[in-house]
């Protein structure tokens, strides 16, 4: 995706966005590797997959078409993740997500804004999913630094003041090489660092007003995401 946006106007998500997640939930619930329960669920997927494209996909890829030219730019690509889960090395065996979620990202782990939509209404949020260990690296560094770590500090800080949840990994420990005192060990513990905010399933989710309520959330990150821009960045490693 890229560019000024050219396919269909975000109108919002069908009425039924929440039943079908639902009734995949239930559908896959405590599923293990059985044939038949994997069978039922790949089974209800293709009964509901037309719903699923229009009503679901096709609405989250007009929403990330109109917000990627204001967000995009300087930072990133938009992605409608795709719907199927990799089971071959978890023990949950179902084959779906049970959301749809969408997001813009610099390369893998240099700041994101994300939107997911699912059964129990719409989720956004905004900073760094993922770290490798040169990510990791540059981002204590700034932590340790008290213009870049306070700095940060603050920005979270006021996120918390506007309603968001301050979530990512973090270390029990504190990370060798700093000081049990040091100042900001609470965020140098961590590995990964976001913030979001969700809302129920309500009648905004199906209408022309959602797009507004994911564009001013994203840019209520947006200052966040440009600090991981600067500080935590792409990657150098290759993927595996």
């Amino acid at each position: 995706m890229g560019g000024e946006s050219a396919g269909p106007r975000f109108e919002g998500f069908g009425r039924g966005v929440g039943e079908f997640f639902e009734g995949l939930e239930r559908v896959q619930a405590g599923l293990v590797d059985s044939q038949r329960e994997v069978h039922d669920a790949k089974a209800y997927w293709n009964d509901n997959l037309a719903f699923y494209r229009a009503q679901v996909r096709a609405p989250m890829e007009a929403l990330l078409a109109e917000l990627e030219p204001e967000f995009g730019p300087g930072f990133g690509q938009g992605k409608v993740f795709r719907p199927h889960r990799d089971v071959r090395f978890s023990a949950d065996k179902s084959p779906y997500k049970t959301h749809c979620g969408a997001v813009i990202e610099l390369g893998r782990g240099g700041g994101a804004y994300y939107v997911e939509v699912s059964a129990d209404g719409m989720l956004v949020a905004g900073g760094c999913y993922h770290t490798e260990s040169d990510q990791l690296a540059r981002f204590r560094a700034a932590v340790d630094t008290d213009i870049h770590g306070e700095r940060l500090r603050s920005l979270l800080a006021a996120l918390v003041e506007q309603g968001w949840g301050i979530e990512g990994e973090a270390l029990k420990s504190r990370p060798r090489g700093f000081s049990a005192g040091h100042p900001r060990l609470d965020l140098l513990r961590h590995r990964t660092l976001y913030a979001s905010r969700d809302w129920e399933a309500d009648d905004v989710l199906h209408e022309r007003a959602c797009i507004d309520r994911v564009r001013q959330s994203w840019r209520a990150v947006r200052e966040l995401n440009q600090w991981c821009a600067d500080h935590i960045g792409v990657t150098e490693k290759k993927r595996r």
